[in-house]
């Protein structure tokens, strides 16, 4: 009994992991959708490092004007400290001279009202520079408060794929050695399953270890909705000789990440609309075609997992 629902369950799997070129067509095209997808959101990732590269420059340079208008306010405040100096001490003179001279008075006060005049500039300046001080100081700390939000998403953002990237490599731990690797990189999460844990030469049927691998996968997409999921097939530069069903590496690879698609559907945690498939054939190797260890690390399936950047969109556009 338990072997018919074996060969139920794999006759289930084959029958469906088979397409038409209709479906074959929709994949193509919906890689090639993912695949602009996937530019863009490389682009938004160097936009969003240049505009925080800018603000953290004007940052800077605020900071600089900022403690430039500082000593200058320091400065005239030492130049009224000063011209007070000056005054009381002229005004000392003046009131010793008024008892001995009308002349004397009269240069006095001229020296008086000149000094007065001198006097009421400065603070006049003073209290100019005290503005554009206070003016460049809310500037300051709204542009440091905008550089502390960026940097504290990104932060957020690296924290959050780091502790996936950590929770894959716990729940696969099963299959370390056995051709699955988890890597962290520009942003993403790498999952790499070879070939020898999934399928048997030129088949897309998905193995009882590759089933298991991705189910574990699964489980922890599921308790991450806010992820997309990328599914890439990839092949060596060997031609495919296997059955009529398959027109070459392009196909095979195409229908294997469909197979892991379909697998991680059974979880129905999983948002469909997070999962695309795609196939790469030959053209994407991490290894060279001129070994068997580099052709075995080619035949793979690689699963990208991609955090979405709505937060950093929403910043942005604030400016």
């Amino acid at each position: 009994m338990k072997n018919s629902l074996l060969t139920f369950a794999l006759s289930t799997v084959l029958l469906t992991a088979c397409v038409s070129p209709k479906v074959y067509k929709d994949l193509e095209n919906k890689y090639a959708d993912l695949k602009k997808e996937n530019n863009a959101l490389a682009d938004e990732n160097a936009a969003l490092l240049q505009t925080k590269n800018a603000t953290s420059n004007d940052f800077i340079k605020l900071k600089s004007e900022y403690d430039e208008a500082v000593d200058i306010k320091n400065k005239l405040a030492a130049d009224l400290a000063a011209s007070r100096t000056n005054y009381n001490t002229l005004k000392d003179s003046y009131d010793a001279l008024e008892k001995n001279s009308s002349s004397a008075l009269d240069e006095n006060t001229k020296k008086n009202k000149e000094l007065l005049a001198q006097l009421e500039a400065k603070e006049d300046a003073l209290a100019a520079e005290s503005a554009r001080l206070e003016t460049l100081k809310a500037e300051l700390e709204s542009r440091s408060q905008r550089v502390a939000e960026l940097e504290s998403v990104i932060a957020s953002k690296d924290a959050a794929m780091t502790e996936l990237k950590n929770t894959i490599s716990s729940a696969l731990t099963d299959f370390e050695g056995k051709g699955l690797t988890v890597e962290q990189r520009n942003g993403k999460v790498y999952v790499s399953m070879e070939n020898k844990l999934l399928f048997k030469p030129g088949s897309w049927a998905v193995g009882q270890d590759g089933t298991k691998a991705v189910n574990q996968l699964g489980e922890v997409l599921a308790q991450n909705p806010d992820i997309s999921v990328l599914i890439e097939g990839h092949t060596d530069n060997d031609p495919f000789a296997g059955t009529n069903q398959i027109s070459g590496n392009w196909d095979l690879s195409t229908k294997r990440a469909t197979a892991i698609v379909n697998i991680l559907e059974n979880n129905k945690t999983i948002k469909r609309d997070n999962l695309t498939a795609a196939g790469r054939g030959e053209f994407a190797p991490i290894a060279s075609n001129e070994t068997n260890e580099g052709k075995a690390k080619n035949r793979r399936i690689e699963v990208v997992l991609t955090p979405k950047l709505d937060e950093l969109s929403r910043l942005l556009e604030k400016r």
